[in-house]
């Protein structure tokens, strides 16, 4: 018997546990795919945008503003990146300042400080802005971070305050049992006191098997191109203005790590499951950036992807215990600015929750984690001793993003480690940089299967049926 069994595993379920766990309660998160954050928690803008944008009285306004507030100390507690970079809303003439108007007298309302900078104010700092830009907010206080991280991290805290993580498994059947829920999944039945569906793009197929939704899904794909990081034509994020017709617009990013995504788009999908790149999308990115920045080169791009948004009917958060299912909470509908919001997010459901269930302080539960050896931030004096200590922190096998054997293993080692060539990437980062793994990818493969004590054979990429190597050749 559980008192909480949350479905789904993106940062919405994971920041959710987190934060859960500091209480005495039983708890579980459920996940289709094989790891942490595959869904559009893995595939992302990784904006903490302010909250300058939603319109007044929504979910997403209040939200917004309360979790951007948390995620500096967060990402501080739990030892992830979080870069402040600023962002520019870049207005191209008149009918466009206008707009910048509104958004400054939201953010006004909010708290949120900004500058407004004329072209020539705006160029000193960003020079690739486009001919067609003439003015600009700056709200300087906006910052990214790695949403996989983050995730992860909060996931890692969770089960080390008793918290159960289930991958591959899906829910296949809910059904009310008196006052508990029974879960049905590939891996076992799970009887819980309370549900909270957080199963992004598949929520509305979790919500349907208690009845039938307000509310339809239309989740919707956001293509990216990834530039090397040897090229960085902005330092700020740059946002056109955002309409409804096309939400906030592709952007340019400037990542922690030093990388520039460029994106995206937002085409709608019959296949909520269909996160593969197009030539159309791809296309569309390109020409679209040209409204608010020159000089980008998209030729140096080391990857495209594409993300998709748990879009809805509804166009706030919805975030509510369903009427005719008690017990039964949705946190559905988190698309743009949910991974600003989430921490907001999952404050607003433990209030539905205290309504009903005695939350307990555990004085045992530890809400910070380990901070993780990174050797690239170590002085040469630190990172000498650590490699006499342990000599894999010496062997290099990523070259590009200069990670060692041994931050790979600890990621493996570590709770809610990596099972898989993704996992490893998503988590110290082989595979990430110019050569996209292909130099660092056999090793990582013979790594995690020394490590996990399988054959290379059984190694996958990311899903259990994708397997790297398919037969072992004798010379």
């Amino acid at each position: 018997m559980y008192d909480v069994v949350i479905i789904g595993a993106g940062i919405t379920g994971t920041m959710l546990c987190r934060k859960l766990s500091q209480y005495r309660l039983k708890l579980a998160v459920l996940e289709k795919e094989n790891d942490i954050a595959e869904g559009a928690t893995m595939a992302n803008s990784a904006v903490i945008h302010v909250g300058y944008d939603p319109e007044d009285g929504t979910n997403k306004a209040e939200l917004n503003v309360k979790g951007a507030q948390q995620y500096k100390q967060i990402c501080k507690d739990l030892h992830c990146a979080y870069k402040v970079t600023g962002a520019y809303i870049a207005a191209c003439g008149a009918e466009e300042e206008a707009s910048l108007t509104v958004l400054a007298a939201r953010a006004d309302a909010r708290d949120i400080p900004y500058r407004t900078l004329t072209r020539e104010e705006a160029l000193r700092e960003e020079p690739n802005l486009s001919d067609q830009v003439t003015r600009v907010l700056d709200f300087y206080i906006t910052a990214v971070v790695y949403p996989w991280e983050v995730a992860n991290a909060c996931m890692e805290v969770a089960c080390q305050n008793g918290a159960e993580l289930h991958l591959n498994a899906p829910c296949t059947q809910i059904t009310k049992e008196g006052d508990c829920y029974r879960i049905t999944t590939p891996k076992g039945t799970f009887l819980t006191r309370y549900v909270v569906n957080a199963a992004g793009v598949h929520a509305e197929d979790i919500h349907n098997m208690i009845g039938k939704a307000a509310w339809h899904a239309t989740p919707r794909k956001g293509e990216y191109f990834v530039l090397d990081q040897d090229v960085q034509p902005i330092q700020h994020i740059i946002f056109p203005v955002p309409s409804k017709e096309k939400g906030k617009g592709v952007l340019a990013i400037p990542t922690v790590y030093g990388n520039t995504l460029i994106g995206p788009n937002s085409d709608f999908l019959d296949d909520p499951d269909d996160n593969g790149t197009s030539d159309s999308g791809l296309a569309y990115v390109r020409t679209n950036i040209s409204k608010t920045l020159k000089n980008i080169p998209l030729n140096r791009s080391i990857r495209t992807f594409a993300g998709i948004r748990p879009t809805t009917t509804n166009p706030d958060f919805i975030i509510e215990e369903v009427k005719d299912a008690p017990h039964f909470i949705d946190a559905v509908s988190i698309e743009s600015p949910g991974l600003a919001s989430a921490p907001a997010i999952a404050d607003r459901i433990i209030e539905i929750l205290s309504q009903s269930l005695k939350l307990e302080p555990d004085s045992s539960a530890v809400m910070t984690r380990k901070k993780p050896v990174v050797l690239a931030d170590l002085s040469a004096e630190e990172r000498n001793a650590l490699i006499r200590e342990n000599p894999a922190y010496g062997r290099i096998i990523c070259r590009c993003e200069q990670i060692s054997e041994g931050e790979i293993i600890d990621c493996i080692r570590r709770p809610c480690g990596a099972r898989t060539v993704k996992g490893v990437k998503k988590r110290v980062r082989p595979g990430m940089g110019r050569c996209q793994g292909g130099f660092c990818e056999p090793k990582v493969v013979h790594i995690l299967a020394r490590e996990l004590g399988i054959s290379p054979l059984e190694v996958v990429y990311d899903s259990p049926d994708s397997k790297i190597l398919q037969s072992e050749n004798r010379i």
